[in-house]
């Protein structure tokens, strides 16, 4: 499906909400919007104005929380839009000025089961979280030199463990990690430590030989395993596939040559889409002896 959507200068992100069935979209223009779709119709319900900057990212909350939708900018700031009864969409969270001091390049909703928690990467080399209060409040709290020069991405890990849904024992709880990608070439895991209430770093994952400007946390569904990608300015992309020792393990998905942008897995994780500056979304699939294939191109 093609259509004009309206903005006046470049689109960076487009993003569908959990049922499929509405849109948003960003620019460069500052704007975010939002539409209906239906088959192959559409139709523009909003435009959401506030930033300063270019939009980078947008990225929609789980509907339990209700029609929320987040955005990151080049102006520091982290948006989050709520659309009211009256299908009108305000402004229900801004991030101070204190929060990020450069460029938001990336944002991302935890899943649904670890409450409204929403993380986020910034140019000035830090990854911060923003957690719903019972009060109407956002906690915040920040990974100090997370990345040198700058983080790219971020990405939540799934909330159960993997190996759940075909083990025999009860579920420990909700697993509360994420990986962030940055301008030092590196790929670093994180988990939440309850006792400190803080942030820990697990370990650097490192391969890339460039900015790495992409991640992306597999879905597992309760299967045994854990894979995180990501997408480097060095044209390489690689699956980490941890161990139960708790190592990684580092797999070269593909070199394309020319850098890539963006990665993105399916539902079920076993699809992943890449997409690289020569302007062509790739799909990938590991098959049964691990060998990755490309199964489609546009």
């Amino acid at each position: 499906m093609n259509f004009e959507s309206g903005h006046s200068d470049m689109v960076h992100d487009a993003q569908l909400d959990y049922y499929g069935r509405r849109l948003a979209t960003c620019s460069s223009d500052r704007t975010i919007k939002v539409f209906d779709i239906v088959g192959d119709q559409h139709t523009h319900l909003a435009d959401l104005r506030g930033h300063e900057g270019p939009v980078w990212q947008v990225s929609w909350a789980h509907p339990k929380f209700g029609s929320l939708i987040a955005s990151c900018s080049f102006d520091h700031k982290i948006i989050i839009w709520k659309e009211n009864a009256d299908k009108q969409w305000v402004q229900a969270y801004t991030s101070p000025p204190s929060l990020h001091s450069a460029s938001i390049n990336s944002l991302c909703w935890a899943p649904h089961e670890l409450g409204l928690h929403l993380a986020a990467a910034s140019s000035d080399g830090t990854v911060s979280t923003l957690t719903y209060q019972a009060d109407g409040s956002w906690l915040a709290n920040k990974m100090p030199g997370s990345h040198a020069i700058g983080a790219t991405a971020v990405s939540w890990a799934p909330s159960v463990a993997p190996g759940s849904l075909v083990s025999g024992k009860a579920p420990e709880g909700c697993v509360k990690r994420l990986v962030s990608s940055g301008c030092d070439n590196t790929v670093r895991v994180w988990h939440f430590s309850e006792a400190s209430l803080s942030w820990r770093e697990e370990r650097p994952l490192t391969g890339h030989t460039d900015w790495v400007r992409d991640v992306a946390w597999a879905p597992s569904l309760g299967l045994p395993k854990n894979t995180i990608a990501s997408a480097g300015q060095d044209g390489q992309v690689f699956a980490w596939n941890e161990t139960s020792a708790g190592e990684w393990e580092r797999v070269l998905i593909h070199d394309f040559k020319t850098p890539v942008w963006r990665v993105s897995w399916s539902t079920t994780g076993s699809i992943l889409a890449v997409s690289d500056s020569s302007n062509a979304v790739t799909l990938w699939k590991e098959t049964i002896d691990g060998v990755w294939q490309q199964v489609s191109h546009s």
